[in-house]
């Protein structure tokens, strides 16, 4: 058997060629000092991209969530966000462990909450509660579906926060991924946003690399924080390079991965093995199975006919596209997915 479409996650893509001979030519030095022209290259060029004054390139999007937490939060404060939240889900906890802060879950809609339900969530200021402090949004949200936020959704959001003193962190993991479906710019989301996290080491392709974006005080502590977690790195601008040249030539690609995934969704739409397909609007796709069909018994299935996707809970599965994925691997997966069952 040929090498498997690799459907599980957008993490597994590898640099190209052309992204290889870039890191290679990367002129480097020791960013713990703050003295890898690579890394400032890179943090400057995303800090003017969103409009702020700074940003801090780190390993993972979990760590430039985590200090975004950490930044904008003290201890026995209070996080609002959805269910779904990345930060809630998939990164251990570490709100409670790195911060010492509650969370307030709401169930919004495929990963989505408005104004009203986090106005709705702000706690009195009880000596026995936490005290309300921080929203977090994500988008796309992986959960959700990839589901996007538009604007006109985030302003009112914005508004709230600022009329509570509330602090407003957007968890960008796959910004991008929406920003090229609804052609909104950077630019405009940095202005209604206390700190930023972006992914570049996802759809963008890069190896490693996310960063936290805001102000300069803000990015100040963020530093400190990121050398208490580990995440100080020396010759970093070798990875940096990669952010770089993913940032320069690879954000257009992300129309076609999304395209790809909402034609996955038009066939899984109509076979009868799915009960439920959220809906499609970037390149993840996240259906449930049939009660009499189980996710373990599908994911098998679907290995031996050369597709690897990923568990989702709940009897899901998740299908995720990328930049390794070609048209030939998607026209095989489209031919196959009717007849597996």
């Amino acid at each position: 058997m040929t090498s498997a479409i690799n459907l599980i996650s957008d993490t597994f893509t590898k640099p190209t060629p052309q992204m290889l001979q870039y890191m290679m030519q990367a002129e480097v030095g020791d960013d713990v000092f703050g003295e890898d022209p690579s890394v400032n290259t890179l943090q400057t060029k995303v800090a003017e991209m969103f409009g702020k004054e700074a940003a801090l390139f780190c390993p993972s999007g979990t760590m430039t969530n985590q200090i975004a937490i950490k930044v904008n939060t003290q201890p026995l404060d209070d996080i609002i966000c959805d269910t779904d939240s990345h930060i809630y889900q998939s990164e251990t906890g570490g709100y409670s462990f790195n911060s010492g802060v509650g969370i307030t879950l709401i169930q919004g809609q495929y990963g989505k909450i408005n104004a009203q339900q986090i106005e709705s969530a702000i706690k009195p200021g009880h000596d026995w509660q936490p005290t309300s402090k921080l929203v977090v949004l994500e988008n796309t949200c992986n959960k959700g579906g990839g589901s996007i936020y538009r604007l006109n959704e985030v302003q009112p959001i914005a508004a709230l926060c600022r009329q509570k003193n509330l602090k407003l962190h957007l968890d960008g993991a796959r910004l991008f991924n929406a920003l090229v479906e609804t052609g909104e710019s950077t630019l405009d989301w940095g202005r209604y946003f206390d700190t930023i996290s972006i992914c570049i080491s996802k759809g963008l392709g890069a190896p490693v690399g996310s960063l936290l974006i805001g102000d300069t005080e803000i990015i100040r502590m963020a530093r400190r924080y990121r050398k208490v977690m580990g995440g100080g790195m020396r010759q970093a601008g070798y990875l940096a390079a990669a952010c770089i040249y993913a940032l320069e030539y690879h954000i257009p690609n992300l129309k076609t991965d999304n395209d790809r995934a909402k034609n996955i969704a038009e066939v899984l739409s109509h076979v009868s093995y799915v009960k439920e397909l959220k809906p499609v609007s970037s390149n993840i796709v996240i259906f449930r199975l049939q009660d009499d069909i189980r996710d373990i018994v599908y994911l098998e299935k679907l290995k031996n006919n050369g597709i690897l996707a990923s568990p989702f809970g709940d009897n899901t599965i998740r299908f995720v596209t990328h930049a390794d994925i070609t048209e030939a691997m998607i026209d095989e997966v489209l031919s196959k997915l009717p007849i597996i069952v």
